[in-house]
């Protein structure tokens, strides 16, 4: 299958609700935002949707997700995981989604359709606990280069991007805005 016809998701996953919990949908937020993708590219707000996220990912050729694990790291490092590391980190409930997402790829395992590649992008958070809409400041300053290695991922895969400017600005809506007024 040629590259550019390869079919790209990247799917942030997480609470917004639980501090840095949203920290992966915070970034594909980010990215519809700043960023107008190749036709090939998705953006989605996974939130907590699990197995409702079946379809978009069976519909995609090269998953990348955004989330937060709990891998025994500093808070704030990030983790490229894919193939046996990925599992690991399933297996062992590194990712607070691990059961839905492990469960959701494992039903598209069932059915016959999963993506040629999966990579997961997962940070170790600060606070996973609180209430808050806002990111703590740790993964906040952290955006910038998990938006970077994401955009690099997309390229890798075959897909393109380019800024967003006053003549293609972004049509998503953010419902819930992140609250820098707390965290800090």
């Amino acid at each position: 299958m040629p590259e550019k016809d390869t079919r790209i998701l990247i799917l942030g996953v997480g609470n917004i609700l639980f501090t840095d919990e949203g920290f992966g949908v915070r970034v594909a937020e980010d990215l519809e935002q700043k960023y107008q993708f190749s036709d090939n590219v998705t953006v989605l707000d996974g939130g907590t949707l699990g197995l409702k996220l079946m379809g978009p990912i069976m519909e995609s050729d090269y998953l990348i997700i955004v989330d937060i694990v709990l891998n025994d790291g500093e808070p704030g490092e990030i983790f490229r995981l894919l193939g046996e590391d990925l599992n690991k980190a399933c297996a062992f409930k590194n990712s607070l989604h691990q059961t839905d997402l492990l469960d959701t790829l494992a039903q598209c395992s069932i059915i016959g359709n999963v993506p040629d590649e999966v990579v997961l992008f997962g940070i170790e958070p600060v606070n996973y606990h609180d209430m808050s809409a806002a990111l703590s400041p740790e993964l906040t300053a952290r955006l910038p280069q998990m938006e970077a290695l994401v955009l690099d991922e997309v390229e890798r895969a075959g897909g393109s991007y380019a800024l967003r400017t006053d003549k293609n600005p972004a049509t998503e809506k953010i419902y819930v805005p992140r609250d820098t007024s707390r965290n800090s």
